[in-house]
């Protein structure tokens, strides 16, 4: 771990029993954080090589489809989540913000046109997360106190913008993935939420994992989820429930539950296979983990 990285800090939530328990007695159970980056199939980082930004406004835009198909699918299993929006579709969809603040959620920030953390300047960065909080702010009617960065792009080597984001007002960041991956990650960061600045700065609230034979395996959502079996899924999820007595943050994309999606060519094999498989089960196992967990906004689990 990081000098620079203090232990995990301990957040307030509700504690209880959190093994494999009927789904009516789910109220026993930790609650748990959802989330929802919302972004459109062609905003991706897999595909930032093969469609330029200058193209966004030409191709079939799904995110407001795609998100209102999520509002009803949290409606009908009862939970709150938090939207890391991006600024991008908040300016051209602002009906669409207002639906998700009405509906009782929370709107976060994913950055305005979903430009990687590490690849940005300190004064770009706060420019675009300044701005967009301000954007979301305006359009939504509510304080945006977290922020997302897209594809968790923030690690070892620019933690400064954890310093960017508390003075630009932000309370929260839920920018890092503790797994060795070859797009993000900082396997040696904390599992769990912590300050990396000090006592005094933001907090840090990481997506879940599991500690298993000496390294973290992912089981926070995204395309892990469709990917791995739902049954291995579930059994992590309730293993950092009942094993570590921590929340779970769970987070997904709307074109995610959109197998009829435009889909692009001249990509590689390994773009296919992460960005395409298992969409059209993505929602059956959505309406599964919700009936099964507990869930509210990122908000209400960790800062409250």
């Amino acid at each position: 771990m990081s000098a620079t990285m203090p232990p995990p800090e301990t957040a307030v939530r509700t504690r209880g029993r959190a093994a494999a328990a009927p789904i009516a007695a789910k109220a026993d159970v930790l609650v748990n954080a959802m989330s929802v980056d919302v972004e459109d199939y062609f905003q991706v980082q897999a595909f930032f090589g093969h469609i330029d930004r200058k193209d966004w406004d030409r191709l079939e835009c799904r995110v407001e489809r795609n998100t209102d198909r999520v509002l009803q699918i949290f409606a009908d299993g009862g939970a709150k989540a938090t939207f890391f929006t991006l600024g991008w579709v908040a300016e051209r969809y602002p009906a669409l913000l207002r639906r998700i603040v009405d509906a009782g959620h929370e709107v976060a920030s994913h950055g305005y046109a979903h430009y990687r953390a590490d690849q940005q300047t300190p004064e770009e960065f706060r420019a675009d997360v300044s701005r967009t909080k301000k954007m979301l702010e305006d359009v939504g009617g509510t304080a945006v106190r977290g922020y997302r960065a897209a594809s968790f792009s923030i690690g070892a080597n620019n933690l400064w913008a954890f310093d960017v984001l508390g003075e630009a007002g932000y309370d929260y960041s839920s920018s890092v993935y503790p797994i060795q991956h070859d797009l993000y990650g900082m396997p040696d960061a904390p599992r769990f939420s912590f300050r990396p600045r000090g006592e005094q700065g933001i907090l840090e609230i990481p997506i879940s994992t599991v500690s298993l034979f000496g390294r973290n395996l992912p089981c926070g959502g995204g395309g892990y989820f469709r990917l791995l079996p739902l049954g291995l899924s579930r059994y992590l999820m309730r293993r950092v429930n009942r094993e570590d007595k921590r929340s779970c943050i769970f987070y997904f994309h709307p074109w995610e539950v959109d197998p009829e999606q435009p889909r692009q060519v001249g990509v590689s094999m390994k773009t296919r296979i992460r960005h395409y498989t298992n969409l059209q089960r993505m929602e059956d196992r959505l309406r599964s983990i919700l009936r099964e967990f507990r869930w509210d906004r990122m908000d209400r689990v960790f800062l409250q």
